[in-house]
C-alpha cells in the first residue's frame, strides 16, 4: 500500500500518481457477486438532466458487499483482497465454512488465509464483526450501523476509522473521522480495525482525462457563461455575478436545509463535527 509516481514523459504524467496496488492479490472478481451497473448520465426517468457534469466513464460492475455481516458464528477464510472501482476502500472475498462467498470491506493489515468471524462471542480482532456493547473501549472500528440490522452506514471510505469512547446505558459514544461524537445504540454492529488503502487521498490525478474515466464531465462556472445560459453570466470584465449563487435554473445553491425530517438524528450528536479534523481522533 503506497503511491507510485510516473516519469514526467508528458505534461499529464508529470504530476500524476497512482496507488501501487501492492495489497491486491487477484484481478479477477468473483462472478457470482457481480451485478450490472447502469449509467444515468445525470438524467431522470423523463430523460431530463437533473444532475449536471455526469456522463461517460469506464464500464464497471457492481460488487455486492456484505455490510450487515449477519452470518454469525460461521468461520470464514480470506480468499483474496481485490480492487473495487465503485469505492475508495479495498474489498476482501470471504469463503465461509458452509461454502458461501461474500465480499466485505478490507481492513488494514488483513491477509489472505486469515480467519474471520462475526457474532456475539468472538474475539475483538481485525476484521471481526461484533455488537458495540461487546467491543472493548478505545478500539478502532468501521462499517458502523446506525440502526440494528440495517447494515453499516458510517466509516466506509479508504483509511477511515472511528473510536469507541465510552458506553452509557444502552448507547455507545463514537468519535467519527469528522470529529463528531455520536451516540449509537449498543445493539448495532461494527467491524474491528481501520480500513485499508489509507494513501488514497494522496493520489494526484494529474490530468483532466482521469476524471472523465470516472464519469465526471467538465464543469464551467456560471459567471464565465453568457447571460442566456446562466443567471450569473454576462457582465463587463470579470464580474462576481451580482446575485446569490444559484443553479442554471435559478435555484439558490447555499443556505438551504438538506437534512430530512424523517431521518433527523440531531439528538444523538454530542459534539458537532470540526472542519479539518480528519485523522485527529
Amino acid at each position: 500500500m503506497g503511491i507510485r509516481l510516473y516519469k514526467p514523459t508528458t505534461a499529464g504524467r508529470r504530476f500524476a500518481s497512482v496507488s501501487d496496488f501492492s495489497e491486491i492479490t487477484t484481478r479477477k472478481p468473483e462472478k457470482s457477486l457481480l451485478q450490472p451497473l447502469k449509467k444515468t448520465g445525470g438524467r431522470n426517468t423523463e430523460g431530463k438532466i437533473t444532475a449536471e457534469h455526469i456522463g461517460g466513464g469506464s464500464r464497471r460492475h457492481y460488487r455486492v458487499i456484505d455490510f450487515k455481516r449477519t452470518k454469525d458464528n460461521v468461520p470464514a477464510k480470506v480468499a483474496s483482497v481485490e480492487y473495487d472501482p465503485n469505492r475508495s476502500a479495498r474489498i476482501a472475498l470471504l469463503h465461509y465454512l458452509d461454502g458461501e462467498k461474500r465480499y466485505i470491506l478490507a481492513p488494514e493489515g488483513i491477509k489472505v488465509g486469515q480467519k474471520i468471524m462475526s457474532g456475539d462471542k468472538v474475539d475483538p480482532e481485525v476484521g471481526n464483526c461484533m455488537l458495540l456493547k461487546n467491543i472493548p473501549m478505545g478500539l478502532d472500528v468501521h462499517n458502523i450501523e446506525m440502526r440494528a440490522g440495517q447494515g453499516g452506514q458510517l466509516v466506509r471510505s479508504a483509511g477511515g476509522f472511528a473510536k469507541l469512547l465510552a458506553k452509557e446505558g444502552n448507547y455507545a459514544h463514537i468519535v467519527l473521522p469528522s470529529g463528531e461524537i455520536r451516540k449509537i445504540f449498543d445493539g448495532c454492529r461494527a467491524t474491528i480495525g481501520k480500513l485499508g488503502n489509507s494513501d488514497h487521498f494522496n493520489v494526484r490525478l494529474g490530468k483532466a482525462g482521469r476524471m472523465r474515466w470516472k464519469g465526471v464531465r467538465p464543469h464551467v462556472r456560471g459567471v464565465a457563461q453568457n447571460p442566456v445560459a446562466h443567471p450569473l453570466g454576462g457582465g463587463e470584465g470579470r464580474s462576481g455575478g451580482g446575485r446569490h449563487p444559484c443553479s442554471r435554473t435559478g435555484l439558490l445553491a447555499k443556505g438551504g436545509k438538506t437534512r430530512k425530517k424523517k431521518a433527523l438524528s440531531s439528538r444523538f450528536i454530542l459534539r458537532r463535527r470540526r472542519i479539518g479534523a480528519r485523522g485527529n481522533l
